[in-house]
């Protein structure tokens, strides 16, 4: 990660922080749901991406600094909610894929966010494999 970069980590991350503990609360915005690799608590992250077919597609701008990244290393079994639905399914980490080509292909609105605040080297592609039908929460 470039110096700039790890300037800017920090200060993102505490912004994050406070702002995703208002995003999760909202009904209708998109969240991955990894296990906490210390503490086997549910930890709620509010994302953006895309389902296409049984695959949700997003990208960490901090790639494998980011929490739930570290988290899916430790257990792939994750959820994601998606229009008010949960969807069980495994989580993969896709470091040779191409993050910035990833980007867009995902909604405009996350894109411009994961450039903004992440590290333009560190970015990482995740997908979700999702298994069976979401319920309702």
């Amino acid at each position: 990660m470039s110096s700039n970069a790890e300037k800017k980590y920090p200060a993102v991350t505490a912004f994050q922080r406070r702002l995703n503990a208002v995003v999760r609360r909202l009904p209708g915005q998109t969240l991955l749901e990894t296990t906490g690799r210390v503490s086997g608590l549910p930890r709620r992250t509010p994302v953006g991406g895309r389902r296409t077919g049984d695959s949700f597609w997003l990208v960490s701008e901090f790639g494998e600094r980011s929490q739930y990244v570290r988290n899916i290393r430790a257990d792939p079994r994750v959820r994601v909610r998606l229009r008010g639905r949960w969807y069980p399914g495994t989580a993969h980490l896709l470091p040779d894929d191409d993050p910035l080509a990833r980007l867009r292909r995902l909604p405009r609105y996350n894109s411009l966010a994961v450039r903004a605040m992440g590290a333009r080297t560190g970015l990482l592609t995740v997908r979700v494999e999702l298994e069976g039908p979401g319920e309702r929460s």
